[in-house]
This record gives structure tokens, C-alpha cells and sequence, in this order.
């Protein structure tokens, strides 16, 4: 067999095994995917720079994430929003990055997850180190991680097996997470969590929505609710006294060159919500963090057409409902007059 035969051998078994591979895990129901990396996120980052005072930015963990849809703000407002929310996240290495590395002075929407937000200030500490982690990536990224992230949109759009997480937790389909979840020895994450799967659909403009699938299988829906119990018991006591501080500085700042924050807590449901009833009181931590910070405040137990929203995995919205959501808060604060710059 010659040099071109046997490239041509080569070629043919690894786009059969390729394409075997690729049609195994879709008849697992998993479709393509665009990855929740930081490479998405710098490339959002980078619209703040240029960002003008009409612009709005959205930061929080993942339910600002989920519930307030890129897609339905635009239609409602004209004008697109740029998401910086961040999945198991404090929103104040980013609010903190905006007001002390950039002139931005548009308005800045804060999704305000009481378990996240008033967590921690410790760098080493995971909801903390996880935002902080993007905005570090974002100022050292280098010409190479920006062209190969670009080359890889169009496999990561259309290629099933491509899609991963950067959470050395979730159970994703990419090499390195199958590798990562084999059993050999003591070679394992901790027996006790349970599986992680992924349940958003990431597009660009960066955006993500509930998988159908959350909403449809019930079975994998609790397998959702069951991660987020894990997390809530084996959480640290909040840390409000230096979150409240750390955050009230760096909005003094912001307020002085005059940008807009608004505070928004999206829904949760179920279990999850009564847990956050009974470890974060809406009296000791969301109503005190309004009456401090002084800025428009939207809570969703506050409206009629919000409070009976219902999380499928008690702590994110569907896509159909997000985009109600979405919708709904912008009127109201329209009517409140908190977006008068659109």
C-alpha cells in the first residue's frame, strides 16, 4: 500500500469513526451546542469598552443568565443586551471589573441570586474565583485563543460531540469530561454529588436557554433538582457583612459618573426556594441590600404576573417562560421609569 492509499484509508476510518461517534450520542438526544466558555464571555466583555449610555449590561449567576433572554430583549426594547452573567457566580468581580477598568456609565442590570451574591469576597473561594477567572482571561487573551476559539464556533454549532463545560463537575460528552468521570481508583470527583448534567442551550450573541428536554423529562429534571440540594446543604454560611460592603463601594463609584443599576431576583420554585427562605431571608438580605444600595429593585414575589412562575429544576426558568419574564420586567421597569435611556 503507497503513501496515497494509505492517507486515503486513514482519511475514510477517521471520518466513519467521527461520524459513528456523532450519531451515537444524538440518538442520546443530545443536539449541537455553542460552549459556555470564557472565550464567549470575553467576546461579550469586549462590547462594554465601546459600550454608550444606552447600553445595558446584565450580570448575575445563571438565573439572570437563563431568564433574562438576549433574543426578547432586543425585540422589546430595540436594543441589545450584553450578558456577563456567569453560571455559579458572585456578580461582583464583574460589576467590580466594569466600574474600576472601564468608563462605562450606561445601565447595568444585576440578577441577584441571595446564595451567590452574598456568599464570599475570598478569591479562592468558587463563586468568586469562578467570575473573576473570565475577567482575568479576557485581559490576557491572546491573538491565538481569540482565532482558534473563532474557528471552532462552526464545529461547536453543528457537532454534537464538541460540546463541553469548563466546570470540572458537569457530566459532558467531550473527551476530556468522559476521561474525567472514569473510575480508576481513587480517581473520582466526590461519590457523593450527584451526576451534573448539562441543561442550557448556548447561542451567540451569548445567550442560553433551558434544554426542551428539562422541561418535558420529569426524571431529568430531578436529576437538576437533586445537584442543587447537594449545593445548598453543603454551602458555607453567607458572608453579607463583606459582600454588602464590597458591593456598596464599588456602586458609589459607579452612581458618581452617573450609571444606572437596577437589582433584579429572578424566580425560584420548590425546594430551592424554600430553602433560601429559611438560610437567606428576604428581610436580612435582599430587602436590606435594596434599602443600602438605593437603586430601582424588582423582586419577582412582587408581581401578580411573576410570583407563580415555576422552575422545571426549581431554579431556572423555561425558555417560554423566560422570555415572559423578560418581557414582563421590561415593562415594568419602563413604567417605572428605570429604563429611560432606550
Amino acid at each position: 500500500m503507497n503513501l496515497k492509499q494509505s492517507l486515503i484509508l486513514a482519511v475514510a476510518i477517521t471520518l466513519i469513526a467521527t461520524a459513528s461517534w456523532e450519531l451515537y450520542w444524538r440518538s442520546k438526544g443530545f443536539h449541537p451546542t455553542v460552549n459556555d466558555e470564557k472565550a464567549l464571555w470575553a467576546l461579550a466583555r469586549k462590547k462594554v469598552e465601546t459600550g454608550s449610555k444606552s447600553d445595558v449590561v446584565i450580570l448575575g449567576a445563571s438565573r439572570a443568565y437563563f431568564d433574562i433572554q438576549v433574543d426578547k430583549w432586543r425585540e422589546d426594547t430595540g436594543q441589545e443586551p450584553i450578558q456577563l452573567a456567569s453560571t455559579g457566580s458572585s456578580p461582583l468581580p464583574t460589576f467590580h471589573d466594569i466600574v474600576n477598568n472601564t468608563n462605562f456609565s450606561g445601565t447595568v442590570v444585576i440578577g441577584v441570586t441571595p446564595g451567590l451574591f452574598f456568599s464570599t469576597t475570598f478569591p479562592g473561594a468558587s463563586p468568586w474565583k469562578r467570575a473573576q477567572s473570565k475577567v482575568e482571561y479576557y485581559e490576557d487573551e491572546t491573538y491565538a485563543q481569540k482565532l482558534n476559539f473563532q474557528l471552532s464556533i462552526p464545529l461547536q454549532e453543528n457537532l454534537v460531540f464538541m460540546s463541553a463545560d469548563e466546570e470540572e463537575w458537569s457530566d459532558d460528552i467531550d473527551l476530556k469530561s468522559l476521561l474525567r468521570n472514569v473510575s480508576i481508583g481513587h480517581r473520582t470527583s466526590d461519590p457523593k454529588m450527584p451526576p451534573f448534567y448539562n441543561f442550557g442551550d448556548v447561542s451567540i450573541p451569548r445567550n442560553i436557554s433551558m434544554m426542551p428536554k428539562t422541561v418535558k423529562d420529569t426524571a431529568f429534571a430531578n436529576s437538576i433538582i437533586k445537584v442543587w440540594h447537594f449545593f445548598g446543604k453543603g454551602a458555607p454560611p453567607p458572608d453579607k457583612a463583606s459582600t454588602m460592603a464590597f458591593f456598596l463601594e464599588d456602586l458609589k463609584k459607579f452612581k458618581a459618573r452617573k450609571g444606572t443599576v437596577i437589582l433584579v431576583r429572578c424566580p425560584s420554585s420548590g425546594g430551592v426556594r424554600m430553602g433560601e427562605k429559611m438560610g437567606l431571608p428576604r428581610e436580612e438580605f435582599w430587602d436590606e441590600l435594596v434599602k443600602k444600595a438605593q437603586v430601582k429593585s424588582y423582586h419577582f414575589e412582587d408581581y401578580d404576573q411573576l410570583k407563580n412562575l415555576s422552575c422545571p429544576e426549581e431554579s431556572h426558568l423555561s425558555l417560554e417562560d423566560a422570555n415572559y419574564f423578560t418581557s414582563e420586567i421590561i415593562k415594568i421597569m419602563k413604567a417605572d421609569n428605570a429604563l429611560t435611556n432606550l
